[in-house]
């Protein structure tokens, strides 16, 4: 047998689909909203986020490689230019220090640069020398020196270490300590090989 509704039970389930449907809107509208936040949040955060600066060597000698007791008067001049990509931060530079090794045997080192802020997309050239009290290469360490350059080249490793924070508007990130590690091969001249000159440092932080 058929049943029969009344007018008012039509009503109640045209209310109660009419609610449903209102409610499932409201839902996706909301996922909606969430989604486009979230898009601009994610790409918001690409923005801000800091970038880590970029290293480039530009030149790198070792003067009198050619002379059996050029390290009496042993010398190594590089530059190195550092580049901040980041649009809209700037950089804290509070310390810098250069290490030259050979062999990873550490043969140099010296502070570089007093402290200094860098505007975004700014270069600065950090000029380095070291001579004297500063480079650790004996005798012995000369020979090892005057034997790779018979072979041709000598390889050495420059290690630039930087004490750094982030600046944006009025926020100050924590400092953070950077790496850049500069795998350098000099020829019988002293000077870098051209294919490695110009070339970006990998950078890491600790």
């Amino acid at each position: 047998m058929k049943r029969h509704h009344s007018a008012s039970y039509y009503a109640h389930r045209v209310k109660e689909s009419l609610s449903t449907r209102i409610s499932k809107f409201i839902c996706a509208m909301f996922l909606l909203v969430l989604f486009f936040i979230g898009i601009i949040g994610f790409i918001l955060w690409l923005s801000l986020r800091p970038h880590r600066p970029r290293f480039h060597i530009q030149d790198f000698v070792v003067q009198g490689l050619d002379q059996p007791t050029g390290f009496e008067n042993a010398r190594v001049a590089f530059n190195v230019a550092i580049y901040n990509p980041n649009q809209h931060m700037g950089v804290f530079f509070d310390s810098m220090d250069g290490f030259i090794y050979y062999k990873d045997q550490r043969v140099g080192s010296s502070p570089l640069l007093s402290p200094f802020f860098q505007q975004p997309t700014n270069t600065t050239l950090v000029k380095g020398t070291l001579t004297g009290a500063s480079l650790t290469v004996n005798s012995n360490r000369w020979t090892e020196f005057s034997n790779d350059r018979a072979q041709g080249t000598v390889a050495f490793r420059l290690d630039i270490v930087s004490v750094i924070r982030f600046k944006l508007s009025r926020w100050i990130s924590r400092h953070h300590k950077v790496h850049a590690n500069c795998n350098i091969v000099v020829g019988p001249d002293g000077l870098i090989l051209p294919n490695l000159n110009h070339k970006r440092c990998p950078v890491y932080f600790t």
